[in-house]
């Protein structure tokens, strides 16, 4: 299931467990980048990737909340390991909505991390994989976009605001050599959703890389994980408000 286009493989999110599980499906004989916040060592993901069958493995200290190192980032990497081939941003937070409500600043942070940030990685990227006339690009948005709920509107809002950002982006990179995929998964049983009840038609970060990479394989422009989500949204879109406002996260 690799395809890398000609180039390594970083994972901005070096750390996210869908971010990990993809990087062994597209590791095999390609150069792999974990691009993650300096803390806890990566010494377990690095391990799993090799073992995937990485060429090499390597690290690199990436904040996502710092915008204005996104554009540094991405030069030393081009200089380092050559022009990218495939861009993971598996970075994201889910945040505490009832916190949202009333605590303006913790519903920016979610907004930053979660549009913000991945605005501008984007944009560099795409300016980068421009120049070298190839690349791919993976975009996790989510199904609480498509529709945001009154349980979750910070995080939902975000990723409504991703999705439109990066639908419009595959549209200005048509004919360019570089492509960009969309994820929708659905509700995703790990670390992040710890002690939520998982909702109907929910997934696990190895069946979202699974489908993630098939997609990237196929060329194609966006996947919905699992893919009975897609016509469900569109019966969700339908409802009256006064039911949707009522769905429980």
């Amino acid at each position: 299931m690799n395809d890398t286009a000609g180039g390594p493989v970083v994972i901005f999110g070096g750390r996210s467990e869908i971010g990990g599980e993809l990087a062994c499906r597209l590791a095999p004989g390609t150069t792999v980048v974990l691009a993650a916040r300096a803390g806890t060592p990566l010494d377990e993901q690095i391990a799993r990737v090799r073992a995937a069958g990485a060429t090499a493995v390597h690290t690199v200290e990436f904040d996502a909340d710092d915008v204005t190192s996104h554009g540094p980032l991405i030069a030393a990497l081009i200089a380092e390991h050559g022009p990218i081939g495939t861009a993971v941003l598996a970075f994201g937070i889910l945040g505490d909505q009832a916190r949202a409500e009333t605590d303006a600043a913790h519903a920016v942070a979610v907004v930053h991390t979660d549009y913000v940030a991945q605005v501008s990685l984007l944009t560099h990227l795409a300016a980068a994989m421009r120049s070298a006339g190839r690349g791919a690009l993976v975009v996790f948005s989510s199904v609480a976009g498509s529709r945001v709920r009154r349980a979750n509107y910070v995080y939902g809002s975000a990723k409504a605001g991703l999705d439109g950002f990066a639908s419009g982006l595959s549209d200005a990179l048509h004919g360019s050599g570089v492509r960009l995929l969309i994820v929708r998964p659905g509700f995703v049983v790990g670390r992040m959703t710890t002690g939520m009840t998982p909702a109907p038609l929910a997934s696990t970060p190895q069946q979202v890389a699974d489908a993630t990479a098939r997609a990237l394989a196929a060329g194609r422009r966006a996947v919905w994980v699992p893919w009975s989500l897609r016509p469900l949204i569109v019966a969700f879109r339908l409802l009256p408000q006064a039911i949707w406002r009522r769905m429980p996260r």
